[in-house]
């Protein structure tokens, strides 16, 4: 699991740039608010949350591409919901460093958050 992908708000990520560590786990939630861990997914994974917990943002969103090696916190592989499909998550704060690339997150033509493919993060 060399790349994985956070959805983030741009304001957020801005912040979390200043702030030094990337905080927010995942849309109203942060790991300052009790949250346990960061929400992550791999790319053929990020249409579905998109679509799930951000249908009807308006804000630009961003995909911080983490690289898993450069990570300073703990990652688990979980399906947590019991849902048969596993997710990683980070067991603490993002190092800026990990973050080794952020990309533009756009509706596709038919409204919906498109997946990212695979081959986009080697």
């Amino acid at each position: 699991m060399p790349s994985i992908l956070h959805i983030a708000f741009v304001d957020q990520w801005s912040a979390a740039q200043q702030a030094g560590s990337y905080r927010i786990s995942t849309r109203g939630q942060t790991l300052d608010d009790g949250a346990t861990f960061i929400h992550c997914s791999r790319p053929e994974q990020v249409g579905m949350v998109a679509n799930s917990f951000y249908s009807d943002v308006t804000e630009p969103l961003c995909l911080l591409v983490i690289d898993t090696g450069r990570l300073v916190s703990a990652i688990c592989d979980e399906d947590l919901d019991g849902i048969g499909i596993t997710f990683p998550h980070i067991y603490g704060p993002i190092n800026l460093d990990a973050v080794v690339d952020v990309r533009a997150y756009q509706r596709g033509e038919d409204g919906r958050w498109p997946d990212v493919p695979a081959e986009a993060l080697s």
